[in-house]
């Protein structure tokens, strides 16, 4: 009774909420409600639109519902062969774009992190200046490179020459800083080597930063539209966003609707990454800001 009592004197003595405070409270949560619609209004249009006509897609004035509810449009995409295709190779693709990535930054950013050599902060004053070059200046190069090297219209062409980013050498490098040096001393005091190191120490204790920067290097390989229309010709090797532009220009009338529903598809693999993996994509990034 004594521990009841003291509990409902806790109650009495807390200070009730004011008027204002109440204000606050519903202030914040319809700002906060706000961004939400406006944040998730153009997927929702999306998944919307799909369902027209590609008439009543850009149809004035606007119009946000249908008049007519065409379910064929997912339908018709989802039995069309040649989009399945380019899906799975878009995804096969964004795989070996994402290992190869991870693994050539991960191992550069261990050299900068924990190697001593010659010009090393040469080096790095290089590598990271390129993060301030725009990637469309050097697209032309880029492309006459591809050419000399006979990558054109292969899947190597659009995996190897974006894999190796400063940004990323950037991001896991300040990660592998903050590993106590206590760790690397005491493996190599059993007999490690450097590269025994990378592969049982750091690389186990990578995951904070790969999740991160794995996931940004999926999504630049499948929403990437200008390298691909540049380097592959072949329809059988188009990559998910270059197949859904021939809805607009290679179909002879522009297939709105199709169009709609195909993104909202080629957008499903992509939320479905996030929801997997939202919650260590907060928790890595609050853990960089606090480094």
């Amino acid at each position: 009774m004594a521990v009841v009592a003291q509990e409902l004197a806790a109650v009495r003595r807390r200070p009730k909420r004011t008027t204002a405070g109440w204000f606050y409270t519903i202030g914040k949560a319809l700002v906060g409600a706000v961004f939400v619609l406006a944040a998730l209004f153009p997927l929702l249009w999306l998944v919307i639109a799909g369902f027209k006509s590609k008439n009543e897609v850009v149809s004035t004035p606007f119009q946000f519902f249908p008049e007519v509810w065409k379910w064929g449009n997912y339908v018709q995409i989802l039995d069309d062969p040649t989009f399945l295709l380019t899906m799975g190779w878009t995804f096969l693709g964004a795989l070996l774009f994402t290992l190869l990535a991870l693994s050539v930054n991960s191992l550069a950013a261990y050299a900068f992190a924990r190697l001593d050599f010659r010009f090393k902060r040469t080096l790095w004053v290089i590598v990271i200046t390129t993060m301030f070059i725009p990637g469309m200046t050097i697209l032309l190069t880029s492309f006459i490179v591809v050419t000399d090297l006979g990558m054109l219209d292969s899947l190597a062409v659009l995996v190897v020459p974006g894999a190796a980013t400063a940004a990323m050498i950037f991001f896991i490098r300040q990660f592998y800083l903050s590993i106590p040096a206590s760790l690397e001393e005491a493996a190599m005091l059993d007999g490690c080597g450097r590269v025994r190191i990378f592969f049982s120490l750091f690389l186990p204790l990578s995951k904070p930063p790969f999740v991160v920067m794995g996931i940004t290097a999926f999504l630049a390989y499948w929403n990437s539209y200008v390298w691909p229309i540049l380097t592959i010709t072949s329809p059988e090797k188009f990559v998910v966003q270059q197949y859904l532009a021939t809805f607009r220009t290679g179909r002879g009338s522009a297939e709105l609707g199709l169009l709609m529903a195909g993104s909202v598809l080629a957008a499903a693999p992509v939320i479905i990454l996030f929801l997997i993996f939202q919650r260590q994509i907060i928790g890595n990034i609050k853990l960089a800001g606090l480094k």
